[in-house]
Protein backbone atom coordinates (compact mmCIF):
# COMPACT_ATOMS: atom_id res chain seq x y z
CA UNK A 1 0.00 0.00 0.00
CA UNK A 2 1.34 3.47 -1.16
CA UNK A 3 1.81 5.38 1.81
CA UNK A 4 0.14 8.86 2.90
CA UNK A 5 2.87 10.12 2.84
CA UNK A 6 4.15 9.77 -0.69
CA UNK A 7 4.16 12.54 -3.15
CA UNK A 8 5.14 11.62 -6.50
CA UNK A 9 7.43 13.89 -8.50
CA UNK A 10 5.48 16.54 -10.31
CA UNK A 11 6.72 15.52 -13.33
CA UNK A 12 8.61 12.40 -15.07
CA UNK A 13 12.31 12.40 -13.87
CA UNK A 14 14.72 13.27 -16.60
CA UNK A 15 16.63 10.26 -18.12
CA UNK A 16 20.01 10.39 -19.50
CA UNK A 17 20.62 10.29 -23.00
CA UNK A 18 20.88 6.99 -24.16
CA UNK A 19 23.28 5.58 -26.68
CA UNK A 20 21.64 4.88 -30.04
CA UNK A 21 21.09 0.98 -30.36
CA UNK A 22 21.39 -0.26 -34.13
CA UNK A 23 18.37 -1.45 -36.12
CA UNK A 24 17.46 -5.34 -35.98
CA UNK A 25 16.47 -6.24 -39.30
CA UNK A 26 13.90 -9.63 -38.46
CA UNK A 27 12.28 -9.61 -41.84
CA UNK A 28 12.51 -12.84 -43.99
CA UNK A 29 13.68 -10.67 -46.75
CA UNK A 30 17.31 -9.88 -44.69
CA UNK A 31 17.16 -13.99 -44.34
CA UNK A 32 19.67 -16.01 -46.97
CA UNK A 33 17.40 -17.32 -49.75
CA UNK A 34 17.91 -21.13 -48.38
CA UNK A 35 16.78 -19.90 -44.63
CA UNK A 36 14.21 -18.25 -46.02
CA UNK A 37 12.37 -21.07 -48.27
CA UNK A 38 12.90 -23.15 -44.88
CA UNK A 39 10.82 -20.81 -42.53
CA UNK A 40 7.83 -20.23 -45.45
CA UNK A 41 7.75 -24.17 -45.68
CA UNK A 42 7.55 -23.88 -41.81
CA UNK A 43 4.53 -21.87 -41.66
CA UNK A 44 2.51 -23.44 -44.40
CA UNK A 45 3.12 -26.87 -42.68
CA UNK A 46 1.77 -24.60 -39.26
CA UNK A 47 -0.72 -23.57 -40.96
CA UNK A 48 -2.25 -27.10 -42.78
CA UNK A 49 -2.34 -28.09 -39.73
CA UNK A 50 -4.19 -25.35 -37.71
CA UNK A 51 -6.67 -25.48 -40.70
CA UNK A 52 -6.90 -29.57 -40.35
CA UNK A 53 -7.64 -29.04 -36.63
CA UNK A 54 -10.35 -26.35 -36.77
CA UNK A 55 -12.28 -28.26 -39.86
CA UNK A 56 -12.33 -31.55 -37.89
CA UNK A 57 -13.03 -30.12 -34.23
CA UNK A 58 -16.45 -27.96 -33.35
CA UNK A 59 -15.75 -25.19 -30.95
CA UNK A 60 -19.05 -26.64 -29.24
CA UNK A 61 -18.78 -28.45 -26.53
CA UNK A 62 -22.12 -30.34 -26.60
CA UNK A 63 -21.30 -32.53 -30.15
CA UNK A 64 -18.32 -34.44 -31.28
CA UNK A 65 -17.90 -33.37 -35.12
CA UNK A 66 -14.62 -35.45 -35.89
CA UNK A 67 -15.38 -36.08 -39.86
CA UNK A 68 -12.59 -38.90 -39.61
CA UNK A 69 -15.06 -40.83 -36.89
CA UNK A 70 -17.18 -43.15 -38.70
CA UNK A 71 -20.13 -42.82 -37.11
CA UNK A 72 -21.85 -45.49 -38.94
CA UNK A 73 -20.15 -48.09 -36.93
CA UNK A 74 -21.36 -47.37 -33.95
CA UNK A 75 -25.02 -47.64 -32.23
CA UNK A 76 -27.38 -47.06 -29.14
CA UNK A 77 -29.64 -49.88 -28.89
CA UNK A 78 -32.54 -49.89 -27.05
CA UNK A 79 -35.37 -53.34 -26.84
CA UNK A 80 -39.16 -52.91 -25.87
CA UNK A 81 -41.21 -55.41 -24.88
CA UNK A 82 -44.13 -53.61 -24.05
CA UNK A 83 -46.03 -50.56 -24.44
CA UNK A 84 -44.76 -48.52 -21.85
CA UNK A 85 -40.94 -49.23 -22.75
CA UNK A 86 -41.36 -48.45 -26.44
CA UNK A 87 -42.48 -44.41 -25.16
CA UNK A 88 -39.55 -44.34 -23.06
CA UNK A 89 -37.08 -45.99 -25.80
CA UNK A 90 -38.79 -43.36 -28.32
CA UNK A 91 -38.05 -40.31 -25.35
CA UNK A 92 -34.56 -41.80 -25.26
CA UNK A 93 -33.46 -41.78 -28.68
CA UNK A 94 -35.89 -37.72 -29.07
CA UNK A 95 -33.34 -36.66 -26.14
CA UNK A 96 -30.22 -38.04 -28.06
CA UNK A 97 -31.43 -36.11 -31.42
CA UNK A 98 -31.95 -32.97 -29.10
CA UNK A 99 -28.43 -33.25 -27.96
CA UNK A 100 -26.58 -34.00 -31.51
CA UNK A 101 -25.46 -37.70 -30.95
CA UNK A 102 -23.64 -38.87 -34.73
CA UNK A 103 -24.00 -42.55 -33.79
CA UNK A 104 -27.12 -44.79 -34.92
CA UNK A 105 -29.91 -45.73 -33.37
CA UNK A 106 -31.16 -49.21 -32.99
CA UNK A 107 -34.61 -50.22 -31.54
CA UNK A 108 -35.53 -54.09 -31.23
CA UNK A 109 -38.94 -54.79 -30.41
CA UNK A 110 -41.43 -58.44 -30.90
CA UNK A 111 -42.56 -59.42 -34.33
CA UNK A 112 -45.70 -59.65 -33.38
CA UNK A 113 -45.80 -55.48 -34.06
CA UNK A 114 -45.98 -53.61 -36.64
CA UNK A 115 -45.96 -50.60 -38.34
CA UNK A 116 -49.09 -50.45 -40.11
CA UNK A 117 -51.10 -47.64 -37.97
CA UNK A 118 -54.61 -49.15 -38.20
CA UNK A 119 -56.26 -47.01 -35.37
CA UNK A 120 -55.61 -43.96 -33.15
CA UNK A 121 -55.48 -46.41 -30.40
CA UNK A 122 -52.94 -48.21 -32.04
CA UNK A 123 -49.76 -46.66 -30.12
CA UNK A 124 -47.23 -49.12 -30.63
CA UNK A 125 -47.64 -48.92 -34.29
CA UNK A 126 -47.41 -44.88 -33.93
CA UNK A 127 -44.38 -45.36 -31.53
CA UNK A 128 -42.39 -47.32 -34.22
CA UNK A 129 -43.22 -45.33 -37.33
CA UNK A 130 -42.08 -42.26 -34.86
CA UNK A 131 -38.99 -43.43 -33.79
CA UNK A 132 -38.67 -44.53 -37.30
CA UNK A 133 -39.24 -41.18 -39.26
CA UNK A 134 -38.36 -38.45 -36.80
CA UNK A 135 -35.40 -39.74 -35.20
CA UNK A 136 -33.60 -42.29 -37.67
CA UNK A 137 -33.89 -45.08 -35.42
CA UNK A 138 -33.64 -48.71 -37.45
CA UNK A 139 -36.22 -51.01 -36.10
CA UNK A 140 -35.31 -54.54 -35.78
CA UNK A 141 -38.58 -56.75 -35.11
CA UNK A 142 -37.16 -60.10 -33.35
CA UNK A 143 -39.06 -63.35 -33.95
CA UNK A 144 -39.68 -64.81 -30.91
CA UNK A 145 -39.29 -61.99 -28.49
CA UNK A 146 -42.34 -61.88 -26.43
CA UNK A 147 -44.71 -59.08 -25.67
CA UNK A 148 -44.74 -58.56 -22.03
CA UNK A 149 -46.85 -56.37 -19.67
CA UNK A 150 -46.60 -52.82 -19.07
CA UNK A 151 -45.53 -52.13 -15.75
CA UNK A 152 -48.59 -50.65 -13.54
CA UNK A 153 -49.77 -50.51 -10.31
CA UNK A 154 -50.73 -54.35 -10.54
CA UNK A 155 -47.18 -55.60 -11.01
CA UNK A 156 -47.03 -54.98 -6.92
CA UNK A 157 -49.24 -56.99 -6.20
CA UNK A 158 -48.11 -59.93 -8.21
CA UNK A 159 -46.33 -62.96 -6.49
CA UNK A 160 -42.15 -62.56 -5.92
CA UNK A 161 -41.93 -65.47 -8.24
CA UNK A 162 -44.61 -64.09 -10.99
CA UNK A 163 -42.55 -60.86 -11.20
CA UNK A 164 -38.82 -62.47 -11.06
CA UNK A 165 -39.90 -64.62 -14.29
CA UNK A 166 -41.24 -61.82 -16.28
CA UNK A 167 -38.06 -59.28 -14.75
CA UNK A 168 -36.05 -62.56 -16.04
CA UNK A 169 -37.60 -62.55 -19.36
CA UNK A 170 -37.77 -58.48 -20.18
CA UNK A 171 -34.03 -58.28 -19.07
CA UNK A 172 -32.18 -61.33 -20.77
CA UNK A 173 -33.20 -59.32 -24.31
CA UNK A 174 -29.94 -56.92 -23.30
CA UNK A 175 -28.29 -59.58 -24.79
CA UNK A 176 -29.79 -59.00 -28.55
CA UNK A 177 -27.23 -56.28 -28.40
CA UNK A 178 -23.93 -58.59 -28.67
CA UNK A 179 -26.13 -59.85 -31.85
CA UNK A 180 -26.05 -56.60 -33.73
CA UNK A 181 -22.43 -57.52 -35.74
CA UNK A 182 -22.66 -54.55 -38.48
CA UNK A 183 -21.58 -52.05 -36.11
CA UNK A 184 -18.39 -52.10 -34.28
CA UNK A 185 -19.57 -51.13 -30.55
CA UNK A 186 -22.86 -50.90 -29.16
CA UNK A 187 -24.13 -49.10 -26.35
CA UNK A 188 -27.19 -50.34 -24.29
CA UNK A 189 -29.54 -47.94 -22.12
CA UNK A 190 -31.97 -48.61 -19.88
CA UNK A 191 -35.24 -46.80 -21.28
CA UNK A 192 -36.32 -45.35 -17.52
CA UNK A 193 -33.84 -42.62 -17.52
CA UNK A 194 -33.96 -39.18 -18.21
CA UNK A 195 -31.07 -38.36 -21.08
CA UNK A 196 -29.04 -34.78 -20.31
CA UNK A 197 -26.20 -35.23 -22.69
CA UNK A 198 -25.29 -37.14 -25.58
CA UNK A 199 -22.90 -40.08 -24.88
CA UNK A 200 -20.92 -40.47 -27.57
CA UNK A 201 -17.81 -39.86 -26.13
CA UNK A 202 -17.66 -43.47 -25.03
CA UNK A 203 -17.84 -44.79 -28.34
CA UNK A 204 -14.28 -43.38 -28.36
CA UNK A 205 -12.95 -45.41 -25.90
CA UNK A 206 -9.83 -47.79 -26.10
CA UNK A 207 -10.50 -51.24 -28.88
CA UNK A 208 -9.52 -53.28 -25.69
CA UNK A 209 -12.13 -52.01 -23.84
CA UNK A 210 -14.47 -55.28 -25.22
CA UNK A 211 -17.34 -54.51 -22.44
CA UNK A 212 -17.30 -51.62 -20.15
CA UNK A 213 -20.10 -51.27 -17.28
CA UNK A 214 -20.04 -49.49 -14.00
CA UNK A 215 -20.10 -51.07 -10.49
CA UNK A 216 -23.85 -50.86 -8.29
CA UNK A 217 -22.25 -48.44 -6.34
CA UNK A 218 -24.53 -48.67 -3.86
CA UNK A 219 -23.67 -51.82 -2.87
CA UNK A 220 -20.09 -50.95 -2.24
CA UNK A 221 -17.91 -52.34 0.08
CA UNK A 222 -19.66 -55.33 1.04
CA UNK A 223 -20.13 -56.45 -2.53
CA UNK A 224 -18.42 -55.48 -5.81
CA UNK A 225 -20.72 -55.81 -9.00
CA UNK A 226 -21.43 -54.45 -12.06
CA UNK A 227 -24.78 -53.33 -13.12
CA UNK A 228 -26.23 -53.32 -16.72
CA UNK A 229 -28.11 -50.33 -16.88
CA UNK A 230 -25.87 -48.92 -19.51
CA UNK A 231 -23.23 -51.32 -20.97
CA UNK A 232 -20.73 -50.34 -24.32
CA UNK A 233 -20.62 -53.65 -25.89
CA UNK A 234 -18.30 -54.89 -28.86
CA UNK A 235 -21.28 -57.48 -30.81
CA UNK A 236 -19.97 -60.72 -31.22
CA UNK A 237 -22.60 -63.53 -32.54
CA UNK A 238 -19.98 -66.24 -30.02
CA UNK A 239 -20.71 -64.01 -27.14
CA UNK A 240 -24.03 -63.78 -28.09
CA UNK A 241 -24.64 -67.61 -28.25
CA UNK A 242 -22.39 -68.17 -24.92
CA UNK A 243 -24.58 -65.44 -22.98
CA UNK A 244 -28.00 -67.08 -24.25
CA UNK A 245 -26.82 -70.36 -23.51
CA UNK A 246 -25.98 -69.43 -20.08
CA UNK A 247 -29.24 -67.96 -19.09
CA UNK A 248 -30.83 -71.09 -20.19
CA UNK A 249 -29.31 -73.48 -18.16
CA UNK A 250 -30.75 -75.40 -15.83
CA UNK A 251 -28.67 -73.98 -12.74
CA UNK A 252 -29.34 -69.97 -14.10
CA UNK A 253 -33.67 -70.78 -14.64
CA UNK A 254 -33.56 -72.34 -10.83
CA UNK A 255 -31.73 -69.54 -9.00
CA UNK A 256 -33.86 -66.98 -11.11
CA UNK A 257 -30.26 -65.07 -12.45
CA UNK A 258 -30.86 -62.23 -14.35
CA UNK A 259 -28.72 -60.53 -16.94
CA UNK A 260 -27.16 -58.73 -13.86
CA UNK A 261 -25.51 -62.09 -12.32
CA UNK A 262 -25.17 -63.81 -16.11
CA UNK A 263 -22.58 -60.54 -17.19
CA UNK A 264 -21.04 -60.33 -13.58
CA UNK A 265 -20.22 -63.78 -14.61
CA UNK A 266 -19.01 -63.44 -17.71
CA UNK A 267 -17.51 -59.77 -17.58
CA UNK A 268 -17.03 -58.90 -13.83
CA UNK A 269 -12.95 -59.46 -13.87
CA UNK A 270 -12.67 -58.32 -17.32
CA UNK A 271 -15.27 -54.81 -18.06
CA UNK A 272 -13.79 -51.49 -18.44
CA UNK A 273 -15.32 -49.60 -15.13
CA UNK A 274 -17.06 -46.64 -16.03
CA UNK A 275 -17.69 -43.48 -13.64
CA UNK A 276 -21.02 -43.56 -12.11
CA UNK A 277 -20.92 -39.96 -11.17
CA UNK A 278 -20.99 -39.35 -15.09
CA UNK A 279 -23.10 -42.27 -16.03
CA UNK A 280 -25.01 -43.75 -12.51
CA UNK A 281 -26.80 -41.15 -11.45
CA UNK A 282 -30.01 -42.57 -9.31
CA UNK A 283 -32.72 -40.15 -8.46
CA UNK A 284 -32.87 -41.98 -5.22
CA UNK A 285 -29.44 -40.26 -4.38
CA UNK A 286 -31.35 -37.23 -3.83
CA UNK A 287 -33.30 -39.12 -0.85
CA UNK A 288 -30.11 -40.36 0.76
CA UNK A 289 -29.10 -38.73 3.97
CA UNK A 290 -25.24 -40.74 3.51
CA UNK A 291 -24.03 -39.59 0.05
CA UNK A 292 -20.21 -41.45 0.63
CA UNK A 293 -20.66 -44.74 -1.34
CA UNK A 294 -21.75 -42.41 -4.24
CA UNK A 295 -18.90 -39.49 -3.64
CA UNK A 296 -16.40 -42.61 -3.14
CA UNK A 297 -15.94 -40.57 0.07
CA UNK A 298 -16.67 -39.61 3.60
CA UNK A 299 -14.87 -35.66 3.15
CA UNK A 300 -16.42 -34.70 -0.06
CA UNK A 301 -19.19 -32.59 0.89
CA UNK A 302 -22.44 -33.43 -1.01
CA UNK A 303 -23.66 -31.19 -4.03
CA UNK A 304 -27.15 -31.56 -5.42
CA UNK A 305 -26.35 -29.15 -8.19
CA UNK A 306 -23.42 -30.14 -9.08
CA UNK A 307 -24.33 -33.95 -9.20
CA UNK A 308 -26.91 -33.16 -11.96
CA UNK A 309 -24.34 -31.23 -14.21
CA UNK A 310 -21.77 -33.74 -14.38
CA UNK A 311 -24.39 -36.42 -15.35
CA UNK A 312 -25.16 -37.72 -18.46
CA UNK A 313 -28.37 -39.42 -17.62
CA UNK A 314 -30.40 -39.96 -14.57
CA UNK A 315 -32.22 -43.29 -14.29
CA UNK A 316 -35.04 -43.50 -11.94
CA UNK A 317 -34.77 -45.97 -8.89
CA UNK A 318 -37.08 -44.96 -6.12
CA UNK A 319 -37.99 -48.77 -4.71
CA UNK A 320 -40.48 -48.99 -3.08
CA UNK A 321 -41.94 -45.52 -5.32
CA UNK A 322 -43.46 -46.85 -8.65
CA UNK A 323 -42.06 -45.40 -11.99
CA UNK A 324 -42.72 -42.12 -13.11
CA UNK A 325 -44.86 -43.33 -15.74
CA UNK A 326 -47.35 -44.83 -12.87
CA UNK A 327 -49.22 -42.74 -10.99
CA UNK A 328 -49.30 -43.10 -7.32
CA UNK A 329 -51.19 -42.12 -4.47
CA UNK A 330 -50.62 -38.73 -3.51
CA UNK A 331 -49.97 -40.14 0.16
CA UNK A 332 -47.09 -41.91 -1.02
CA UNK A 333 -45.73 -38.93 -2.90
CA UNK A 334 -45.71 -37.49 0.87
CA UNK A 335 -44.06 -40.20 1.91
CA UNK A 336 -41.17 -40.49 -0.24
CA UNK A 337 -39.98 -36.96 -1.76
CA UNK A 338 -36.42 -35.56 -0.60
CA UNK A 339 -36.68 -33.06 2.97
CA UNK A 340 -35.26 -29.43 2.72
CA UNK A 341 -32.15 -29.49 5.15
CA UNK A 342 -33.12 -26.50 6.52
CA UNK A 343 -33.73 -23.69 4.20
CA UNK A 344 -31.85 -26.01 1.31
CA UNK A 345 -34.34 -27.57 -0.52
CA UNK A 346 -32.20 -28.43 -3.68
CA UNK A 347 -32.47 -32.21 -3.70
CA UNK A 348 -36.36 -31.73 -3.70
CA UNK A 349 -36.42 -29.26 -6.26
CA UNK A 350 -34.07 -31.71 -8.29
CA UNK A 351 -36.23 -34.78 -7.46
CA UNK A 352 -39.61 -32.87 -7.97
CA UNK A 353 -38.12 -31.87 -11.53
CA UNK A 354 -36.92 -34.73 -12.78
CA UNK A 355 -40.32 -36.72 -11.78
CA UNK A 356 -42.04 -33.57 -12.99
CA UNK A 357 -39.85 -33.22 -16.65
CA UNK A 358 -40.41 -36.76 -17.46
CA UNK A 359 -44.02 -36.61 -17.06
CA UNK A 360 -44.55 -33.51 -19.31
CA UNK A 361 -42.01 -35.12 -21.67
CA UNK A 362 -44.67 -38.36 -22.31
CA UNK A 363 -47.41 -36.70 -21.67
CA UNK A 364 -48.04 -36.77 -25.21
CA UNK A 365 -48.07 -40.64 -25.39
CA UNK A 366 -51.63 -39.98 -23.36
CA UNK A 367 -55.83 -40.44 -24.36
CA UNK A 368 -55.23 -36.53 -23.75
CA UNK A 369 -53.23 -35.90 -26.75
CA UNK A 370 -55.58 -36.94 -29.46
CA UNK A 371 -56.66 -33.52 -30.03
CA UNK A 372 -52.95 -32.73 -31.79
CA UNK A 373 -53.23 -36.03 -34.21
CA UNK A 374 -52.71 -35.38 -37.83
CA UNK A 375 -53.48 -37.74 -40.39
CA UNK A 376 -51.11 -37.87 -43.41
CA UNK A 377 -50.62 -40.13 -46.11
CA UNK A 378 -46.94 -40.86 -46.71
CA UNK A 379 -45.35 -43.69 -49.01
CA UNK A 380 -49.02 -46.10 -48.75
CA UNK A 381 -49.46 -46.81 -45.43
CA UNK A 382 -51.54 -44.01 -42.73
CA UNK A 383 -49.20 -41.91 -40.69
CA UNK A 384 -49.63 -40.24 -37.41
CA UNK A 385 -47.72 -37.27 -36.40
CA UNK A 386 -47.95 -36.47 -32.54
CA UNK A 387 -46.10 -33.98 -30.57
CA UNK A 388 -42.36 -33.63 -29.54
CA UNK A 389 -42.56 -36.04 -26.51
CA UNK A 390 -43.28 -39.94 -27.12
Amino acid sequence: MVSSRYSPPPYPPKLPPQPSQPTTKTSLSYLPRRSRALSLLLLAILLLIYLHLTNNFSSSPSTLLHKNIPWKRYAYIQHATSTAQLCNSVMVFEALARFGSKAERVLVYPAAWDTQIASLTDRDSQLLVKAREWYGVRLVPLEGMGVTESDSGKMQEKGEEERKRKRKNATVTKFIAWKQTRYERVLYLDADVTVLKHLDELFLLPPSAHVAMMRAHWMLPEKRTLASNLILLQPSEEDYERLMTASRAEDSREAGDTDVEILNRFYGDSAMVLPHQSYGLLTREFRSQDHTQYLGTPLQPWNPEQALQEASLVHFLDEPFPKPWVMWPHALYGEMHPRCRGEDCRDKDIWVGLYDDFRKRRKVSGKGDVRRVLWLIDAGYLRIVVGAGA
